[in-house]
Parts: C-alpha cells; structure tokens; sequence
C-alpha cells in the first residue's frame, strides 16, 4: 500500500480539496472521491435497504424511497444480491434431485464446505490446510480452546482485554472452570491506563512480559468489537510465542475488515464468524484457523463425523482416521445454505481484493475523521456547543473500517435521530455508537450525507422541541 494512503489520509483529502479548488468539508470532495473510486461498482452487488423499509426511520424527515445510510456492516453485512440465487440452486437441486444433491452440482453438499475455502484463505492470509469453515464462533472458541488450553499448575492463566466481547469473555471462564481453577485467579485481564479507552501495545506486551510464564493462552481480538481498535497481532504473538505461550485471535471484527496474514505472523489458531463483514446473513457459517506446525501436534478434543478423513468416512467402520490440523476439528456436514449465502459474499471479495478495499477504507474513515474533527470537536470557548469524541484510535495502523463516537448530549437521544432520518447504526453499552463506512458498498458521499444528518441530530438532541429537519452539519 502506497505509504500516503496507508498514513495520511488527511493529507490525501486536503491535497486533493485544494486540486479541486474547495473545502476538504465540501460535498463536492466526496463526488470526486466516489467518482475515482475504482471499488465503487461494487455497491450495485448488494442490496441497500431502503429508508422507507426501516422500522424507526420518519419519512417526514427524509425520502422514504432513498437509500440508508447503512453504517451498521460491524454488526450484519448487507445482503449481496447472489445469496438468493445460489440459494434458488440449491432448493431446486434438493427440490429435483433429493439425496443426489450430496454429489452433483457446483457444490455437491459433501464437499460444501471445502468448495468455497479457497476464497477464504486470501482473506485471513493462510494456506488452505489451515482454514475449516464450520459451526459458529463460540463453538469454534470452545473446540480450540479445549485443545490449546491444557493448563497445569504453574502455567493456568488466559490474558485477554478486560472488555472482551461476552461470548470470549464467557468462553474463557467456562473453560477455566472445567479444568477445576478460580476464574479470578486464572483469567489475567489487561485494562486501559486511567483515563483512557483502549489499550496501549505496550501495556500489552508488558503484561506478557511479566507474566509470561504463567500464561496458557492470549485470546484477543483482532479488532476490539466496543473501541474499534486494531491489536498489533503480530508483536502480540510474537511476544506471548516467546513466553511459550500458545497465541490466539477472535477475528470477528477484524475478518474482511483489515489485511490478516495468520500464517506469516506464526498465529497459533483463530475464529471468526461471518455475518459482519463478509456478508452472509445472521447466523452465518463461522471459520476457524489453526497453523500448520500444529499439525501433528494439536488433536481436537471432541470428535464427530465430519473430521475423519473423506476418503474413508462413508465405510462407517467406526475407526477413525482423523484428517490433519483444522479438518479433524469438524464435527459435522455444514449447512449448505449456510455455504451458499457465505459463497455468494467470497466471491465478491476474491474480485475486489482485501489489499484494494483496505487502502479504501482507511481514506473513507480518515474521511469520516476529518468530517468529524471539523463540525463536531469540543470548543472550550463555547462549552454550550455539543461535540463528538472518537474513542477510537486515530492512528489508522490501530483501526479498521469503524469509529466509536461519544458524546456530550444524550446518546439515545442523537441515535433515535439518526434512525429517524435513515441512518443505521448501533449503540453499545455504556456510551459508545458505532458508525463504520465498509468499503465495499459504502461511498464517501454516504460519509458525508451521515455528517450532515448527525448535525441535524445534534440540533434536535440539544432543543428538543427543533422540527429535526436537516440541516448543515454545522448547526
């Protein structure tokens, strides 16, 4: 990636303003940006809810017949417009030909899985032997974890961030206590410094540092789900791997988010779902990783069909042949319309490339940045003016595609706003909205239509009686 793009997006933005002859906060940046934009065809693959189809949009307010503003693709991806064909082929294939839909087609249902897992491995950098698309996340957190953590009695604790997402935080702690241990003395949780929200590399690697030894496991995030943050992975593993630890990433927020290069960074194993940013529908088919030194090394726990080798698995000898590393985690055959609606969004990434939407995102993001800092900074000559706080990291090599805001006034208030005018988004708790522009059906005239809208959210959240009709962004 081109190191100005990769670094400096607000230079990019102000050079190219000043080329155009306007502000970097005009409209007609975000034209010119969506007009150079070589990824921008790749919208018209997905399906843009309509603002008149949202349950808490006021077409009053706004268009009905206009496209949202759908900043939401961290917690669902849109619906690519292939997921209901693929789906149509496969009814029809069990529709007409029953049992035979196991062999024949373009994904006979006993190779399902392994049809498509090639358009995974470019995405999470590994080999194809590493990849199993199976289960869901926590599922797959369990299997790995029921492999990876076998703790003894100088070496029991699992480092994670103090706000792991539930499902991490809950894994580990029934993991722990299966094994017999106290969870308060065996789950080791890194906290921001005071007065800060995210966590600093170095805190991290010095917590690895010091207690290394004790250490079984290093379960984080790739991209923290609540701050948006982006983990140095590498540095992360490499530290922990020197502690003789065993280094471990959910990639929920971080899959088809940002570049990942599991194998050359010697990860030891990894999951992910793929509802967020790889588009496949709620509940889609979850991925798991695990690096091929631990071949031969790491047997699954638990065992079921789907982990015996194809080649003998239909003998039904009941003597198991166990294929290597990931495979042998697979307990059963996947759902194959699972398959298919995950099929239909890989597709759409193997054309793109995740190198090409990366160094998008992070222009569009330092776009939404630089729109923020502009019309929503605190003015301490003016604490009457609300203001907008990105907790996220600014640094673009600590983030992916989403900002967490924080604000001055209610943040109900300002979300049922920009609801109300067709933005989607979500809230977390305690205080954080999250807004995050995905590169491949987002455009900076999305980010910049958002900008304006949360100025009218503001003016509204500020006097409530306001009509809550838009207005500039600077209202």
């Amino acid at each position: 990636m081109d190191p100005l793009s990769y670094n400096s997006p607000a230079a990019i933005l102000e050079q190219t303003a000043s080329q155009l002859g306007c502000s970097p906060v005009d409209k007609k940046l975000a034209f010119h940006l969506d007009e150079q934009d070589g990824l921008r065809h790749f919208k018209d693959c997905f399906h843009i809810p309509k603002v008149k189809h949202l349950p808490s949009a006021d077409t009053t307010l706004v268009n009905g017949e206009r496209d949202s503003v759908y900043l939401c693709g961290n917690s669902l991806g849109l619906q690519p417009k292939k997921v209901k064909t693929y789906l149509d082929e496969e009814l029809d294939k069990w529709a007409t030909t029953g049992v035979y839909g196991h062999h024949n087609g373009k994904r006979p249902w006993i190779f399902g899985d392994e049809c498509i897992v090639d358009l995974m491995t470019d995405i999470v950098g590994a080999k194809k032997e590493e990849v199993a698309l199976m289960n869901g996340l926590t599922v797959n957190l369990h299997l790995l974890m029921l492999s990876f953590y076998k703790p003894t009695a100088s070496r029991h604790k699992v480092l994670l961030e103090a706000k792991a997402f539930p499902s991490d935080h809950y894994t580990v702690e029934s993991q722990i206590r299966l094994h017999g241990l106290d969870v308060q003395k065996s789950m080791l949780l890194v906290h921001p410094r005071e007065g800060e929200e995210t966590l600093r590399t170095e805190d991290i690697l010095s917590i690895i540092e010091k207690e290394g030894v004790s250490i079984a496991v290093i379960l984080f995030s790739g991209v923290q789900y609540y701050t948006g943050q982006l983990f140095n992975m590498p540095k992360i593993t490499k530290a922990g791997q020197e502690k003789g630890c065993f280094v471990g990433f959910d990639l929920a927020h971080a899959v088809g988010n940002v570049e990942l290069y599991l194998h050359d960074w010697g990860v030891d194993f990894a999951c992910w779902c793929s509802y967020k940013y790889l588009n496949s529908g709620a509940g889609g088919l979850a991925g798991a990783f695990i690096h091929e030194k631990h071949t031969h090394k790491i047997k699954p726990m638990l065992i079921g069909w789907w982990g015996h080798k194809v080649t003998t698995r239909f003998q039904m000898e009941n003597e198991l042949e166990l294929s290597s590393g990931i495979n042998g985690f697979r307990l059963s055959n996947p759902s194959i319309l699972l398959v298919s609606a995950l099929h239909a969004s890989l597709e759409i990434f193997s054309e793109a490339t995740v190198k090409a939407l990366r160094k998008k995102s992070v222009l569009l993001t330092g776009y939404m940045e630089y729109l923020l800092k502009h019309y929503f900074s605190e003015d301490k000559t003016n604490p009457e003016n609300p203001f907008v706080k990105i907790i996220t990291p600014s640094c673009v090599e600590e983030r992916g595609c989403q900002l967490s805001l924080t604000f001055s006034l209610p943040i109900k208030t300002v979300f049922e706003e920009l609801q109300k005018q067709g933005v989607v988004c979500d809230i977390r708790e305690p205080n954080s909205l999250r807004v995050a522009p995905v590169p491949l059906y987002n455009s900076f005239e999305d980010v910049h239509r958002f900008i304006e809208i949360l100025g009218s959210a503001l003016a509204v959240a500020k006097h409530p009686s306001s009509d809550g009709k838009l207005c500039n962004a600077s209202c």
